[in-house]
């Protein structure tokens, strides 16, 4: 890949910002994780990322796509701001507080009974209204590709819930995951707040325009619930593990999985740079929205493959950062050490699909791969506990890239040169 393709109109820039942050963020997080993480121990620890991955499928529905359809709105038409600003907002507060009360009703079922009904509250709270408000609010910036103010969001965020962990440490040797809870919760709203002020004064003040169409809301729906089977292959089997096998195994399998979100920190800086450019190319069709990706995706898997490599030969230190009772995860490690490979190539093909506007399409894939996940892992986790959630891991990536990757040929094939209207036509208003 040229370097065109990463200085053009900025881009390079953007997506530099977005490194520089996300490093930054890489470096909070490190600092949260390896507190948290022995503060806890890992049983406390398995309950918190249960919780974490519960609440992690319903939070993409709290938002109901609105902060995409904010990106891909505003990235062709600067005035739709204030109504895509608005729109989100409303949906936030909305569709959030509905999926707060099912998230509470789903808890008992699916989580063990160890696991306090309030934690589940406080992290719901924490992530379906704080964190949504975060995540529309740099979608905001992302939009006009501003992505110095994303980025500054992003590492508040982490910041915040750094100086939470610095506080609950100080005042308890051996905190209980419910008190925890507590300053996740508080460090999320206020970073929520300053993140809604930051927007209102640099982008403009919300607009309550009509209520959300039912074309825009379907269009919506179909982001959320990409997004949330997204979660459901990444994140469900923790929560599988808390109850079909051991708060230990999740908390052991948890915190190999946290390295390899870290290790996939620079895709994910480019994946968040590009995402409004394969909006204007895909305009053109599912040829040029690929052709775009290509380059940027050969850089991708060769940053992965060697990812992969330092993962295998310096797992063996885990035990040694965060506590002798995580030696497991270093063999857990070694077993999810593949996954930026499979995952940096099924992520610049799903974006090549949503910028065309075949996110239904996209988001059946990601929904039958989930339903996979969850199927695997009802007979593989009670057998092999996460040696099993690993494994069901490397297959359900490996099957969307598989998937994805078939989607963009045969569309790129045969499909029509022309985005389809109804996502060529959607708006805020």
């Amino acid at each position: 890949m040229s370097m065109g393709v990463l200085t053009k109109d900025g881009l390079g820039r953007n997506a530099l910002w977005m490194l520089v942050g996300m490093g930054l963020r890489l470096v909070i997080q490190a600092l949260y994780f390896v507190e948290i993480a022995r503060s806890l121990g890992a049983v406390n620890y398995g309950a918190f990322v249960g919780v974490v991955a519960l609440v992690g499928i319903a939070f993409p529905f709290g938002a109901l796509g609105s902060g995409n359809q904010l990106v891909k709105n505003v990235s062709r038409d600067r005035s739709l701001f204030p109504t895509c600003w608005g729109a989100a907002l409303a949906t936030i507060g909305i569709f959030s507080s509905l999926l707060l009360g099912l998230v509470l009703l789903v808890s008992h079922l699916l989580l063990p009974a160890a696991i306090p009904l309030r934690l589940v509250l406080l992290v719901a709270g924490a992530d379906l209204f704080g964190l949504s408000v975060v995540t529309v609010s740099g979608q905001a910036f992302q939009a006009v590709e501003q992505l110095n103010w994303t980025a500054a969001i992003n590492v508040l965020f982490s910041a915040a819930r750094l100086a939470g962990a610095v506080v609950l440490i100080r005042s308890n040797s051996h905190p209980s995951a419910l008190q925890w809870g507590h300053l996740y919760f508080w460090a999320s709203i206020a970073v929520a707040v300053s993140a809604f002020v930051l927007v209102c004064i640099r982008l403009g003040a919300p607009r309550l325009a009509r209520p959300r169409t039912f074309a825009e809301m379907r269009e919506g729906f179909y982001f959320s619930a990409s997004l949330s089977a997204q979660t459901v292959y990444n994140d469900i089997d923790k929560t599988m593990l808390a109850r079909l096998s051991s708060l230990d195994a999740a908390g052991i399998y948890g915190a190999a999985y946290r390295l390899i979100d870290v290790s996939f920190v620079p895709v994910s800086a480019v994946l968040y740079s590009t995402y409004p450019r394969f909006f204007r190319e895909g305009a053109r069709g599912i040829s040029a929205s690929f052709a775009y990706a290509r380059p940027l995706l050969l850089r991708a898997l060769g940053y992965s493959s060697a990812v992969c490599a330092v993962l295998l030969l310096s797992a063996g230190l885990i035990p040694r950062i965060i506590g002798a009772e995580y030696a497991q995860s270093a063999e857990a490690l070694r077993w999810l050490a593949p996954l930026p490979i499979l995952k940096g190539l099924h992520c610049f093909l799903s974006d090549s699909l949503t910028g065309a506007g075949h996110q239904p399409l996209r988001t059946k894939l990601q929904a039958g791969v989930a339903a996979f996940n969850i199927l695997i892992n009802l007979w593989i986790i009670p057998a092999y506990s996460w040696r099993g959630a690993a494994w069901s891991s490397l297959a359900s990536d490996g099957l969307l890239a598989c998937a994805m990757g078939t989607a963009v040929y045969f569309l790129s094939h045969g499909a029509p040169a022309a985005l389809p209207d109804a996502a060529a036509n959607a708006e805020c208003t």
